[in-house]
């Protein structure tokens, strides 16, 4: 598995105010987009293209085109969905599959809701879009699913993540083609399974409490 944490001063200056529990859910879901374009930027250095003839306006050239099958973009619901207008605005030509995945509280294993994904992935890179890496339960559960369906190789895009997150995962995939790409790499988890310092529940910072 490769992991890649950004390091560039907008995304850190973008962190900073998302963490700030000041930050009003209108403004924390327009900076929650303004950063997954820039990961995005990041996630999609592989992304497979190929060879396109076009004519400018001055001779004929060779160009690149997103190759196919397209790109598919996983949000794991509710929080990933204020990803996916970051990730979609950087990739326009993928197409977009949802997964509902719910964590228990107690025991923090991951519960699969819902989805609505094609059937067979096969040759298909797939980008899943997950705020929080905290224990790596619903990430895991969501590679796994792709995995399933036939996914070549997985993105995993996430604006914060814990050590203990990223080491279950790299344990979970094995050999698979995986790759982690991280806002940042936080301190740890606490006793509740928070990242910590982190930023609380993001999709309750997003959307409010329901």
């Amino acid at each position: 598995m490769r992991v890649h944490v950004a390091d560039h001063p907008l995304i850190t200056h973008k962190l900073t105010v998302l963490r700030d529990k000041r930050t009003p859910s209108p403004v924390f879901r327009q900076l929650t987009e303004e950063l997954v374009t820039l990961l995005a930027y990041e996630a999609t250095r592989a992304v497979r293209v190929e060879d396109v003839e076009i004519q400018t306006p001055v001779t004929t050239t060779v160009g690149v085109r997103i190759a196919d099958p397209k790109p598919l973009v996983v949000p794991i619901l509710r929080a990933g969905l204020g990803m996916l207008e970051g990730m979609v605005k950087l990739l326009p030509t993928a197409e977009v599959g949802f997964l509902g995945m719910a964590r228990n509280e107690e025991t923090f294993e991951p519960t699969t809701y819902a989805e609505r994904l094609p059937e067979d992935l096969s040759d298909r890179q797939c980008f899943v879009l997950d705020p929080m890496l905290a224990t790596g339960g619903s990430l895991g559960a969501a590679i796994d699913f792709l995995f399933a369906r036939g996914a070549q190789d997985v993105t995993a895009i996430c604006i914060l993540g814990a050590p203990e997150g990223v080491a279950a995962i790299e344990k979970q995939v094995g050999d698979r083609d995986v790759t982690l790409v991280l806002g940042s790499l936080d301190e740890r988890l606490n006793e509740k399974g928070y990242i910590v310092p982190g930023l609380g529940d993001a999709g309750d910072r997003l959307y409010g409490t329901v």
